[in-house]
């Protein structure tokens, strides 16, 4: 993500929306998925539930953005949708290592208050 966000400042649009697929791979790999294809990935987050339907959403159009920027075309990624993918990366990314372990952490702390 530092990666990504480095090419995004320097104005290199299209290798931030490649960084930002890469972050989503490492992310899918340290959730402990065991597809390699990123959509796949993304799929097995979702279904074992560490991931629901918008985010879902949001994490394959980040893939599509990346492959865009991955893959020779003649349409370069545009900086408003580098910026967007930063956005909802660092939200996909909130959400499974900061959200998460701050509501696991509150419902600790109801049970223990409860008994």
């Amino acid at each position: 993500m530092v990666e990504a966000r480095a090419c995004f400042d320097a104005k290199f649009y299209t290798a931030a929306a490649v960084m930002v697929r890469r972050t989503l791979e490492g992310m899918c790999v340290e959730q402990g998925t065991q597809k390699k294809a990123l959509f796949q990935a993304l799929q097995e987050l979702r279904d074992s539930g560490k991931i629901e339907g918008r985010l879902f959403e949001w994490a394959q159009a980040l893939r599509v953005l990346g492959n865009q920027g991955a893959h020779f075309s003649e349409e370069s990624v545009r900086r408003e949708d580098a910026a967007d993918a930063l956005s909802l990366a660092e939200a996909l990314l909130n959400y499974i290592y900061v959200f998460t372990a701050k509501y696991e952490e509150f419902q600790k702390r109801r049970q223990a208050s409860a008994n």
